[in-house]
């Protein structure tokens, strides 16, 4: 028998259009591996929503591997060690992984195709970063002209069929799902997003659900704004982990042409941008791009002011603004908040609170189950106005009329229960209307007062 394949997993739990499985598979003997990585200092850990998710992923990937009569090895520590060892221990001489661009991912992989054969795959995105270039064949920075050349530049994808395994002689030792310790127990917070998301994770959970999506793509474009419609996706956290792969989706709506479907496209290319732009500013999801954000723009505990009962108050979704405290208990609650509303919520900590949007991102990182190092910092800027290709500061989103343009109205009342019994005409800013309940928080800040402020702050910094 030839020499077994080790397959490294990271945020690709899939066997479908998953390259590294099929190379491995072609080369011998397929040993699949993932490694809990707790240990290396400076790399980013996993916030406990996306540890929750995990758990499932990879209960749903011993459930796929199982059909082929094949397991997979878990085990923890510091990748750089871990797999060394599991070559020793198998006999295995290769290792073939999907190409991830994370930087403490980049470190990795660097540090170990100096010490063994690693061979590396695409297949996380579209197409590789650096794949379309601008006309002097420098990377965009841009995201208009990024996705024009992305969409010209793709004829379709061949996606790749679940691979055909074979067992090794001997299984190498491994935990069990359990002794990662990804699930919550002391408290269990995770209930809220049992019940969201019950047992969608998976593969084939994830295009059941994206063939239900495609139903109703074509009015998209629109019904994507409405936080009160079942209108998005929900792939985002089945992406994150890989449990799908964005050509598997792109293909799946090949038959569409819809004005609904390019706009999904769009997003899908969206992913691909914010991994163009970490790989050429890697602490691009930690560190303003622009200079305007350094010295005392934002208010911030280490400069003196006192913003923790402020910050706690938009975590907890008790800002007196209905439509951001809607968004920010559904994400305490599932894992998850609606696109529309994440920007809205994101405005409303950099603009009307003046915190800096780093505040914001670690507390997405948290408590998101599809918290992307790429998407997060490259979203967060952008609402900011810090970044590379960003919304200007001076934009500031009302979130009144927002949720009035958008008729946020069902939303709030599934999520801010104290203000059920409103109708459209009030639930939108009760205050201004009279009828905020008692047990309903005022305000934090005036719209107004809030705007004038950030823009002064704007004035005085830029000048």
């Amino acid at each position: 028998m030839s020499e077994p394949q080790i397959v490294w997993l990271r945020r690709d739990l899939r066997l479908c259009d998953h390259a590294a499985f099929t190379a491995a598979a072609q080369a011998g003997p397929v040993i699949p591996v993932y490694i809990l990585d707790d240990d290396t200092p400076g790399d980013r850990k996993l916030g406990g929503a996306s540890r929750w998710w995990l758990h499932h992923a990879l209960a749903s990937l011993e459930k796929d591997l199982g059909r082929h009569g094949t397991k997979l090895i878990l085990r923890r520590g510091s990748v750089c060690d871990v797999l060394p060892k599991l070559l020793e221990e198998t006999g295995a001489k290769t290792v073939h992984a999907i190409r991830h661009y994370e930087p403490w991912w980049r470190r990795a992989q660097g540090k170990l195709q100096d010490e063994l054969d690693l061979e590396l795959h695409d297949g996380n995105y579209l197409l590789p970063p650096g794949t379309v270039t601008t006309g002097g064949g420098t990377p965009y920075k841009i995201f208009t002209p990024f996705k024009d050349s992305m969409f010209s530049a793709i004829d379709g994808f061949d996606i790749l069929p679940e691979p055909s395994l074979s067992n090794p002689d001997s299984w190498p030792a491994s935990d069990s799902l359990d002794d990662l310790d990804l699930l919550p127990t002391k408290p269990d917070w995770a209930g809220g997003m049992r019940d969201f998301w019950g047992d969608q994770h998976g593969t084939a959970a994830a295009m059941e659900r994206f063939d239900k999506f495609l139903e109703v793509s074509k009015d998209y474009t629109d019904d994507r704004n409405l936080p009160s419609e079942d209108a998005t996706s929900c792939m985002s956290p089945h992406l994150h982990h890989g449990e799908v792969s964005p050509r598997m989706l792109w293909d799946a709506m090949s038959r569409y042409t819809s004005d609904g479907a390019r706009m999904f496209r769009a997003e899908l290319i969206w992913r691909d941008y914010a991994q163009n732009i970490i790989c050429q500013f890697p602490k691009y999801g930690e560190e303003s791009y622009r200079d305007l954000y350094t010295g005392n723009f934002w208010r911030n505990p280490n400069r003196g002011h006192v913003i923790e009962e402020e910050l706690e108050a938009w975590q907890m979704g008790r800002t007196g603004y209905p439509i951001v405290d809607a968004g920010m208990r559904q994400l305490w609650a599932t894992g998850w908040m609606h696109n529309r509303v994440r920007m809205i919520a994101a405005s409303f900590l950099v603009k009307h609170l003046l915190i800096d949007w780093k505040h914001g991102e670690n507390w997405f990182w948290d408590t998101l189950v599809d918290a992307d190092y790429a998407s997060n910092g490259t979203n967060w800027q952008w609402v900011s106005g810090s970044g590379v290709d960003s919304n200007m500061f001076v934009r500031i989103m009302a979130p009144l009329s927002q949720s009035e343009k958008f008729d946020a109205g069902d939303y709030i009342r599934e999520w801010v229960p104290e203000l059920a019994d409103l109708g459209d005409d009030r639930i939108h800013d009760p205050e201004a209307n009279g009828c905020r309940p008692d047990d309903y928080p005022a305000k934090l800040i005036g719209h107004k007062e809030a705007r004038e402020r950030a823009l002064s702050n704007y004035r005085e910094h830029k000048g």
